[in-house]
């Protein structure tokens, strides 16, 4: 049983591994193509939103999506994740109500292991 529990651990440790050079990956990605980063693993009781960047007048909520294949990434976000973001955007706009007047909208990045990152622009709406 303890060895199971071990390797339960280890594959969770893993993952947050992954998860992480994933964003980081993104982060640099959307940098370079002229996204000015907000904010990062932001969090609130509702949520939390993996980056938040910001590019003219648009405001990008962008969940990060790793696995071994890009279909799989694309399908890994589930509706209730999708309504914890939102809330979450919500909640993010209320802190700042300098960014308010952005035009917001929900992206996904989507990393498999020897591609570069996919965006996925306007993935899913708020409302839908």
């Amino acid at each position: 049983m303890r060895q199971l529990r071990r390797a339960a651990v280890l594959r969770r440790q893993r993952a947050q591994r992954r998860g992480r050079v994933a964003e980081w990956l993104c982060l640099w990605h959307l940098r370079l193509h002229g996204w000015r980063i907000v904010a990062r693993g932001w969090r609130c009781p509702s949520g939390e939103i993996d980056i938040l960047a910001r590019r003219g007048k648009v405001l990008a909520v962008i969940e990060v999506k790793s696995r071994g294949e890009i279909a799989a990434a694309a399908s890994a976000l589930a509706p209730r994740q999708r309504r914890r973001i939102a809330r979450a955007a919500e909640a993010f706009l209320l802190s700042r109500p300098d960014l308010a007047g952005l035009d917001l909208r929900f992206d996904l990045m989507l990393v498999a292991p020897l591609r570069p990152p996919r965006h996925w622009r306007g993935a899913w709406r708020a409302d839908g």
